[in-house]
């Protein structure tokens, strides 16, 4: 379901990122193959954390390795904290540049996942994946937060998805978050 070379571009920037020193892991649509149902996506999400005010340091550093796909990314990735990069393949990565707590312990709770053809990158945890997915709010997000609560079942710790997401909701004045995943919950019990 996903590209080959989409797999090549995570495990490159494992690599990239293990020996940079900077925690990190993967969320994301690729993240979804692990913990949700496996579906088509067409870049790279990872976090990687640094304090804040170390933005433009991260990123010119990054951007040693990898294409912007933007222009002024040291300004972007100061105000908005993500670098929007490309590898040699064309293959796009959205890295955010991670600094909150939630984020600190997205990275602590992180785990390595075998890949499909070999090699394994680093994910966060199906709870995270909610959370983070929950937060978006998108379409397509609430369709993965409901097929990954779907596949784990009773694995999930359902109580800590609400108490990581509670306080994000409550940051973006958008209760009706919360609202959403608790009706999921309650058809997947």
């Amino acid at each position: 379901m996903i590209d080959q070379s989409l797999w090549q571009t995570a495990v490159a920037l494992q690599e990239y990122l293990a020996a940079s020193g900077h925690p990190f892991c993967f969320i994301g649509g690729l993240v979804v193959q692990r913990w949700g149902q496996p579906r088509v996506t067409a870049d790279v999400d990872a976090t990687i954390l640094t304090e804040f005010g170390g933005e433009a340091e991260i990123a010119r550093e990054i951007l040693q390795r990898y294409q912007s796909r933007i222009e002024n990314p040291i300004q972007f990735a100061i105000q908005s904290r993500i670098l929007l990069l490309q590898d040699i393949r064309h293959n796009k990565i959205d890295l955010s540049i991670g600094g909150l707590d939630f984020e600190h312990r997205i990275v602590q709770r992180s785990s390595w996942w075998g890949l499909p053809g070999g090699g394994k990158i680093r994910t966060c945890s199906a709870e995270d994946l909610i959370v983070l997915k929950s937060f978006a709010a998108r379409p397509q997000d609430w369709i993965d937060v409901e097929q990954v609560i779907i596949r784990q079942q009773d694995k999930l710790d359902r109580k800590l998805v609400q108490e990581e997401l509670l306080p994000l909701a409550e940051l973006k004045e958008e209760p009706e978050i919360l609202e959403q995943l608790k009706s999921f919950f309650q058809k997947h019990p």
